[in-house]
């Protein structure tokens, strides 16, 4: 409800001097006794006709709209009310919560399902040097595999013993681990379970260098990319270790073997004279 001088300013901006509310307003000044008087009319009101069938009530329309005229627009009232009315701000919607639900069904419809990696890695041991090698096949290296035969070559020019030892029980490193259940097997889980395995055997007996072999490799134990190639990395945990490219990879592109040959001689003291 409004105060009764604005409610007197609305009142003379529209040119109505004298009106009769249907209800008490609050804050309203009392009606004057005049105004209550009831008039009776001069003549009675025409007869209503019944007919047999009522007519179709016409839909209600919206009130005539008051104009006032150009008088009561220029006039000091007008202006009163005009610097008195309250400017109406429609509230705007609230988007928080509407925006947090697209937000959220935004993202689950743009998850996507990365599945577990897969590899399986070969722990070697070559004198002062451990091997970590992706096995290009997936399964153990067999005496006359070219990529075995590659590493063999590998480790002869790099003063090593030919015959590199198997770690353990001589199984890879596979992963997934299971093929059902609940366990975590993402890249993160897959990283410290191949960091693990590589540090418990340097726990064990010590080596100057760690060969990482392969993207696999290079990706879970030494937390880095196939462009890390030819160089020698400090690993937490896990200490020196050269990376290189995998044994396929070598065996296509035969320009790599000068990279790789030229990385060896780099950290060959690391393995040969224990500096």
């Amino acid at each position: 409800m409004i105060t009764e001088s604005r409610r007197r300013a609305f009142l003379d901006a529209m040119q109505i001097a004298t009106w009769l509310p249907r209800a008490e307003l609050p804050f309203a000044a009392p009606s004057r006794p005049g105004l209550l008087q009831f008039v009776k009319p001069e003549s009675a009101p025409a007869s209503v006709v019944e007919l047999d069938q009522a007519p179709a009530q016409p839909a209600p329309s919206m009130p005539p709209a008051i104009t006032a005229s150009p008088a009561a627009a220029a006039s000091p009232a007008a202006d009163a009310v005009r610097a008195v009315m309250p400017r109406i701000v429609m509230p705007e919607p609230k988007k928080t919560a509407t925006k947090a639900r697209d937000v959220e069904s935004s993202a689950a419809e743009q998850k996507v399902t990365v599945p577990p990696p897969r590899f399986a890695l070969q722990l070697l041991r070559a004198g002062n040097c451990l091997l970590l090698v992706e096995l290009p096949t997936g399964e153990s290296f067999q005496s006359r595999d070219p990529a075995y035969l590659l590493l063999k070559d590998m480790l002869r020019a790099a003063k090593l013993p030919d015959k590199p030892q198997q770690v353990g029980d001589g199984e890879p490193i596979r992963w997934p681990l299971l093929h059902r259940g609940s366990l975590e097997q993402g890249a993160e889980a897959a990283r410290d379970y191949v960091q693990g395995v590589v540090a418990a055997e340097l726990e064990g007996t010590g080596c100057a260098c760690v060969w990482l072999v392969g993207l696999p490799a290079l990706r879970f134990a030494g937390e880095v990319e196939e462009d890390a190639c030819y160089r020698e990395l400090h690993i937490e945990g896990i200490g020196h270790a050269l990376a290189m490219p995998g044994l396929e990879q070598l065996m296509e592109q035969p320009d790599s073997k000068v990279a790789l040959w030229k990385a060896m001689r780099r950290s060959m003291s690391r393995w040969v004279t224990g500096l």
